[in-house]
């Protein structure tokens, strides 16, 4: 894990930088609460933990082996 330290309106780009996959910023920093901008196409995917958790629970993967066809 990359941990990076970044001040409000400071950002950190995601990908390739002369065309990133996407841009995180810090919008504002209140106490221990740390609000992120998050700037990514709308093909891609984002979710906060606990709700990512909840999608990958809901769709268990597939157990089994693909047959060639005739087979």
């Amino acid at each position: 894990m990359l941990v990076i330290t970044r001040r409000e309106g400071e950002e950190v780009v995601i990908g390739d930088p002369a065309n990133p996959i996407g841009v995180v910023r810090v919008a504002s920093v209140k106490g221990d609460r740390v609000r992120l901008a998050l700037n990514f196409p709308r093909d891609v995917e984002v979710h906060r933990r606990e709700v990512a958790d909840q999608i990958a629970s809901e769709n268990p993967t597939v157990l089994g082996k693909i047959r060639p066809a005739g087979s």
